[in-house]
């Protein structure tokens, strides 16, 4: 990218510390849980200075309490994400706005809330919400 080797170990120190990841910059990929590997990830595309984030199932195989961990650590980025979820807590927790998509094609777009609390249209493009409120 063109990056000094100072500027590279700033951006990735400081990418780190925003992941709450500090202090792991020797660490060995496979030491990691599942949930700091995706910190990490997170980490190395923010050291670039993204102005937008694509993530594909980020709460895919994370346990209650990194999954909330994740979610509050993604509410915290500035920038615009794009979110590919079936999980829908994390939808109605981070999303303002919602695509359903079935077979390729869009069936509902609007605000999430208005989204998350159509029970129908969840279930009729098998989707699920535990507790719809």
């Amino acid at each position: 990218m063109g990056y000094s080797e100072s500027e590279v170990k700033q951006r990735v120190a400081q990418a780190l510390e925003w992941v709450g990841m500090d202090g792991y910059e020797q660490r060995s990929p496979h030491h990691l849980s599942v949930g700091e590997k995706k910190r990490i990830a997170i980490a190395t595309v923010l050291s670039l200075s993204p102005q937008l984030l694509v993530l594909d199932e980020p709460t895919s195989n994370l346990d209650p309490r990194s999954k909330w961990s994740l979610i509050e650590l993604l509410r915290q980025l500035p920038m615009t994400k794009i979110v590919a979820a079936h999980d829908l807590e994390l939808v109605r927790a981070l999303c303002q706005r919602t695509m359903v998509l079935d077979e390729g094609e869009i069936v509902a777009d609007g605000s999430s809330e208005k989204i998350l609390n159509d029970v129908s249209l969840l279930r009729a493009h098998g989707l699920a919400l535990g507790e719809v409120t």
